[in-house]
């Protein structure tokens, strides 16, 4: 089966700007090192990234449920890079914070509206969603080595550099929108068929909340707690954010596939009570083991990534938009509220104490996920046709981009 290429287009541009939410955390070593930030004070950069994103996303989800605004792609994400490539320039631990909170702007303004283009290009294809997280997924892997490897070599000044992702994230997307762009316009004034499952699309978001806040949790904290564990070694911190982030360039897709083959709830909640366990064992099981929990709590935390979004989508036919901005943008980003309270508490304690709550998060998302039914993929234009049209020829003077 040819792969869309648009989808591809989409998915490497999606990588692009997610590298700079997972640049956040991976800055974190590098504040405490060379500013002498404590583990609140680093835990507040991250907040204010995560706080921006959380209120920013529904409201750019609820515009694109009014009006198609595919140009968002592009300038969103230029956005986003501007605020992390400045955040090492100045000392000022108030003009950090600032310019990480308009980078969170910028990641908020690009994931409702290119869910939505994302689910036009595919069809609705749960396995095309899958390589569309893929890509930002492999932005968040790859975060920590493009961080290491500019900031290892001249520390903090050179942030600046980390600009280039946007770029090209920005120039990939400009192609697909371009031939997109009647079928989106189209889409966005279509009428849909199907009722809303507000019921069900608040459970869902709840677990959502759970599997944020055990994901923003280890991934502010696990590259710290993995140096701790590995006699200070720097190299061992990233290896272990590097093997976190990692599990979304196979796992979202795999989620995809296991999906086609089962359904999208039964597969979420198999994976969360993988990694309840995982996660247990990442922090009680001594020696190299970690990085073995570190891997397995990956998979159990990004296998339901791309399912949980076209179930919210689903759940709420009528606001694909409002759907995309809470599922990717508010749940995601509530939970990191809690990363200054489990700074704070590791300042006082320990890291490992104040880590292990984070078990519970994936068993309350499971229990949630056993409260909610598989919902039929509603009739709707918002999705490009999987017939015949879907392979249709570009009109001429167009680049195929299927």
């Amino acid at each position: 089966m040819r792969r869309n290429l648009s989808i591809t287009l989409l998915s490497v541009g999606h990588g692009c700007i997610d590298v700079y939410q997972g640049a956040v955390a991976s800055l974190v070593p590098f504040f405490v090192i060379e500013r002498a930030y404590s583990y609140a004070a680093v835990s507040g950069i991250v907040l204010a990234a995560s706080v921006v994103s959380s209120v920013a996303q529904p409201f750019f989800g609820m515009l694109t449920d009014r009006r198609a605004m595919p140009w968002l792609l592009p300038v969103s994400t230029l956005v986003a890079g501007v605020g992390i490539a400045l955040s090492g320039v100045s000392d000022s631990y108030t003009v950090t914070l600032t310019v990480v909170a308009v980078s969170g702007v910028g990641v908020a303004a690009y994931h409702p509206e290119s869910a939505r283009v994302a689910r036009v290009a595919s069809g609705g294809s749960h396995s095309a969603m899958g390589w569309f997280s893929l890509g930002g997924n492999l932005g968040f892997a790859l975060a920590p080595v493009t961080v290491a490897v500019v900031v290892s070599v001249g520390g903090l000044l050179l942030t600046p550099l980390l600009m280039l992702p946007a770029v090209v994230g920005a120039a990939l997307c400009l192609p697909v929108l371009r031939v997109l762009e009647t079928r989106l316009y189209d889409a966005a004034k279509a009428p849909v068929t199907g009722k809303d499952d507000r019921a069900s699309f608040v459970r869902l978001s709840l677990a959502v909340v759970c599997r944020s806040t055990a994901f923003i949790g280890l991934s502010t904290f696990v590259s710290l707690y993995a140096t701790e564990r590995m006699d200070g070694s720097k190299a061992a911190g990233t290896a272990a954010l590097f093997l976190l982030y990692l599990g979304g360039a196979v796992d979202s897709v795999l989620g995809g596939a296991l999906a086609n083959r089962w359904d999208r709830v039964r597969v979420s909640r198999w994976s969360y009570l993988l990694t309840a366990g995982s996660i247990a064992g990442l922090l009680f099981v001594p020696g190299p083991a970690l990085y073995l929990f570190v891997i397995l709590t990956s998979a159990g935390l990004y296998i339901p990534f791309s399912l949980q979004v076209t179930l919210g989508q689903d759940y709420l036919p009528s606001r694909i938009g409002t759907a995309s901005g809470i599922t990717l943008g508010l749940t995601v980003s509530i939970g990191g509220l809690i990363s200054p309270v489990i700074g704070t508490i590791a300042d006082r304690t320990s890291l490992q104490t104040a880590l292990a709550p984070l078990i519970l998060m994936p068993v309350l998302a499971w229990l949630l996920f056993k409260t909610l039914p598989e919902p039929a993929a509603p009739v709707s234009e918002n999705t490009a046709p999987k017939g015949e049209d879907a392979h249709a020829e570009p009109s001429p003077g167009q680049p195929d981009l299927r």
